[in-house]
């Protein structure tokens, strides 16, 4: 099967920026849906914003990228990659949360969120997940 996976950036709108009961709903969500669809990924909330990779067959992750633009706990949502892929980054996680470590902050270094790259953003998330990619 071929692999797909997108990350993107996007603003908390309300209580998605900083409640618990909220990211908690989402993370139910995303579990539920992506068991359903065969996608895998990882997201981490910081200072009200959202980065969030998500992999799975391309199809399914066009139809959650479709959803989540018109998601209301966010908006601005920037795609900072998406692509083909050899394996998944997350492959044993419906959608894992992931928390600004010590490590990852320095990966981060004082910039926000949606400052990153494609690639910074991938491995701030692998860090802070304490995940390894798999061999291409």
């Amino acid at each position: 099967m071929p692999l797909h996976r997108a990350i993107y950036v996007s603003d908390a709108v309300g209580d998605a920026a900083t409640s618990l009961l909220v990211l908690a709903e989402i993370l139910g969500e995303a579990e539920r849906n992506n068991r359903r669809d065969g996608r895998t990924g990882a997201m981490m909330r910081h200072d009200g914003q959202f980065l969030q990779v998500v992999e799975g067959r391309r199809s399914d992750v066009d139809r959650l990228l479709d959803r989540l633009r018109i998601d209301p706990r966010h908006e601005n949502m920037r795609l900072l990659s998406d692509q083909a892929v050899a394996g998944r980054l997350f492959p044993e996680s419906l959608m894992m949360l992931t928390q600004l470590t010590p490590d990852a902050a320095r990966l981060l270094n004082g910039a926000r969120l949606d400052q990153l790259g494609a690639d910074r953003a991938e491995a701030l998330l692998v860090q802070a997940a304490g995940a390894l990619p798999l061999p291409a």
